[in-house]
C-alpha cells in the first residue's frame, strides 16, 4: 500500500523509486503483486502518463485511511503522544518563511531536541493530507474546510515604488492614475492585466501598463528598486526595502482589505503532543512579530 501511494504521489514509478530509495524493478514488481493478489488493474501505465482506474482510485483512498491509522498507532506505541517527539513537516510561503518561520524554526528545535522538522517553502497551497504535511502558514483568506486554523496577524497588499521612478514619472494620487504609469507584476499576488484596490467600502479592479511579469515577490520588488516602475507585492515581502526608503508606499488609503495570516492543520484527535508543542510555541510568537512588523511597517 506504502508503494502504491507513492508511485501515485510522484506520478511516475521511476520518481516513486528515486523517492522511496527502492530500484524500479522493485517498485513496479510489488504494485503489479498487489494487483494479482486483487485480481484487479489499479494502474493504467503509458509512456508517457500513470492514470488510476476506477478500482484503483477507490482503493488508494481506502489506503490513505488504512495508512493514517497505522501512523496513529505507531505514533502512541512509540510514546509520541507522551512527550514531544518525532517529525514534523510544515509549509509556509518563501519570503514569509525565510522572515518568520525559518528563525522562529530554529529557535524551536534548540528547545525541543526530540523533534526534527521538514520545512517546505512554497508559493502555492500544499495539500496537507495529499501531501503529508502537519501545518501550514497561510497567508490570505481560508475557503471552508474540515482544517482547523487559528489567526496569528493580518499582511497588507501594498503599491510601492523607488524614488527615482517617482521622481522622474511622477507619484499617483489614486488608483486610475496607474495607467499613466509602468507598472510590474507579481503574478502569484495579482493580475498582470488589472490591480484590485479599495475605495470605501467597494473593491474595484484597475487596468494597469505591465511592462514585467515575474514570477517571484522578491523579483517584482528588485526591479522596483531598480527603477522600472510601479510593483504590488505583501507588506512583509517589502518591508526592509520601505525601511531603508530604497522603495515608497503609494495610494495607502485605497489599500485592500488586509490579509489574514494563519497556522492551519488537520485537526485529528488526540492531537500529538509533538504537534501541539509546535502550535504552542509558534503561535504567540509569530503573532507578537507580525504585530512587530505592522507598526514598523506603519
Amino acid at each position: 500500500m506504502f508503494v502504491l501511494l507513492a508511485v501515485v504521489d510522484a506520478g511516475s514509478f521511476s520518481a516513486a523509486a528515486r523517492r522511496l530509495g527502492m530500484p524500479l524493478a522493485t517498485v513496479s514488481r510489488k504494485v503489479s503483486d498487489l494487483e494479482t493478489y486483487l485480481n484487479t488493474r489499479l494502474i493504467i501505465r503509458t509512456t508517457r502518463q500513470l492514470s488510476l482506474t476506477e478500482a484503483g482510485r477507490s482503493y488508494v483512498a481506502v489506503c490513505r485511511r488504512v495508512l493514517e491509522d497505522i501512523g496513529e498507532a505507531e505514533r502512541a506505541a512509540t510514546g509520541e503522544y507522551a512527550s514531544p517527539k518525532g517529525d514534523l513537516v510544515v509549509t509556509a510561503p518563501v519570503v514569509f518563511g525565510r522572515l518568520y518561520v525559518v528563525p522562529l524554526v530554529a529557535e524551536f528545535l534548540a528547545l525541543y531536541p526530540e523533534i526534527d522538522i521538514r520545512l517546505t517553502l512554497a508559493d502555492r497551497v500544499v495539500h496537507l493530507t495529499e501531501e503529508r504535511v502537519d501545518v501550514a502558514i497561510r497567508v490570505g483568506a481560508l475557503p471552508d474546510s474540515a482544517l482547523v486554523a487559528s489567526k496569528v496577524g493580518t499582511i497588507r497588499r501594498v503599491v510601492c515604488a523607488s524614488p527615482t521612478y517617482l521622481a522622474a514619472n511622477g507619484t499617483p494620487r489614486h488608483p486610475g492614475d496607474l495607467t499613466q504609469h509602468q507598472c510590474i507584476t507579481f503574478e502569484g499576488l495579482a493580475s498582470a492585466v488589472s490591480w484590485t484596490f479599495r475605495s470605501g467600502q467597494a473593491s474595484i479592479s484597475v487596468p494597469v501598463r505591465t511592462r514585467l511579469v515575474v514570477n517571484t515577490a522578491e523579483g517584482a520588488i528588485a526591479a522596483a528598486m531598480s527603477g522600472l516602475g510601479l510593483t504590488n507585492v505583501l507588506s512583509y515581502q517589502v518591508a526592509q526595502a520601505i525601511h531603508s526608503g530604497s522603495l515608497a508606499l503609494l495610494l495607502e488609503e485605497f489599500e485592500p482589505e488586509a490579509w489574514p495570516v494563519s497556522l492551519v492543520h488537520a485537526g485529528q484527535a488526540p492531537l500529538p503532543l509533538k504537534l501541539r508543542a509546535f502550535l504552542d510555541f509558534m503561535t504567540p510568537r509569530l503573532r507578537s512579530r507580525l504585530d512587530e512588523s505592522t507598526r514598523r511597517f506603519a
